[in-house]
């Protein structure tokens, strides 16, 4: 073979190899542009998402400041109502101590008044003298049983150690005294002062119980309505007319189911009388039931009266030194108060309290001896 059909070999062979090599750059070329267009393509989608990503995101930010946002208003609302809550709760404990304040006050002035108006209830004793009789018959025409009392404060005062108190027989002895300055009482070898002063006692109450006991009418508790009302009354009725059980004819029944409570009325006098010393009775009912007696009762308060005592024989006396034992400084002190010299009279009572000691003592008429 010759150089030019080799060398024409040689060149085809390399053409055809650039013909390969061009057909494989193509191939490339064209994949590059397929995978141009997919990444155009990709990412054109991407840009998409991130859009709507972005969108969503915005979406979810405004939600969440529009969250926060009432978040914190309730929040500053919260904390306003707090801060309101707090002033009222200031204002409320104020207010409690405050009332607990006078309330103290008012216990304070309670006690002092049930001091100052603290009363002794006495039955006066009276002569009694026989005047007439009455029948069976006449006694059943008055349906109660009628008493009076009489309840008096007696006037009290007070003494504290290094006190006395004295009383004379007559009244301008007692003035005399109360006029000195001091006075000058001689203990054994030594003297002491004494200043005499004025009585003031807390105004007193005077007053009468009048009191009505009925003798054919109790009252009845603690009985529920176990059955309905109508029924209650009837077997109320039926149990109290009952002999056996010390009743006796009922002229009327009067019940209260809200209370439990009422009234019944006999026609006759003494049943209402035995019952009550009973205190219980039973009652035919679905269940065993045992009422309460008590007295039917009313009271009057007539005759009250205010007064204020004035002891115009009794002497207060101060400043009084422990310089003997009691029973030796109250026996100079009545000598004292005794002689004429010294501006005194007859004493009828005197009463010293030593150091450390009060003693409380009672006023009463003038015809009674004071109390301590």
């Amino acid at each position: 073979m010759s150089n030019s059909a080799t060398d024409q070999l040689l060149d085809e062979q390399k053409m055809s190899d650039a013909a390969a090599e061009l057909q494989k750059y193509k191939d490339l070329i064209a994949t590059a542009d397929d995978e141009k267009s997919r990444l155009v393509l990709e990412r054109a989608e991407t840009e998409d998402e991130k859009k709507k990503a972005q969108q969503e995101y915005e979406e979810l930010q405004a939600i969440e400041d529009k969250i926060t946002g009432q978040f914190n208003k309730d929040l500053r609302e919260l904390q306003e109502e707090i801060k309101s809550l707090d002033q009222v709760n200031q204002d409320l404990e104020r207010e409690l101590q405050d009332l607990q304040k006078k309330l103290s006050m008012k216990r304070e002035e309670t006690a002092s008044l049930q001091q100052k108006f603290k009363i002794k209830a006495e039955i006066p004793v009276k002569r009694m003298k026989f005047t007439h009789v009455e029948t069976e018959e006449m006694e059943e025409r008055d349906e109660d049983v009628a008493c009076v009392f009489t309840v008096t404060q007696r006037p009290s005062l007070l003494l504290k150690g290094g006190q006395a108190l004295i009383t004379f027989e007559e009244e301008n002895v007692a003035e005399q005294i109360r006029r000195l300055p001091k006075c000058s009482v001689a203990c054994d070898k030594t003297k002491m002062d004494v200043k005499p002063y004025p009585l003031t006692l807390e105004p007193s109450v005077k007053f009468e119980v009048h009191i009505k006991v009925s003798k054919k009418s109790i009252k009845f508790s603690n009985a529920p309505p176990i059955l309905p009302e109508e029924r209650m009354r009837d077997r109320l009725e039926v149990s109290f007319s009952k002999p056996s059980r010390g009743g006796g004819e009922v002229k009327n029944v009067d019940y209260d189911k809200q209370s439990g409570t009422g009234r019944i009325t006999f026609v006759n006098t003494g049943v209402a009388e035995n019952l009550v010393l009973r205190e219980k009775f039973p009652v035919d009912t679905s269940t065993d039931l045992m009422v309460d007696l008590l007295p039917l009762y009313e009271y009057q308060l007539k005759k009250f009266q205010t007064y204020s005592g004035v002891p115009n024989r009794t002497v207060l006396l101060g400043g009084i030194q422990e310089v003997m034992d009691e029973e030796d400084l109250q026996d100079h002190l009545e000598i004292h108060f005794q002689k004429p010299s010294n501006y005194g009279g007859e004493v009828q009572t005197i009463k010293y309290i030593p150091d450390g000691k009060s003693w409380t003592a009672f006023f009463s008429d003038d015809n009674d001896e004071t109390e301590g």
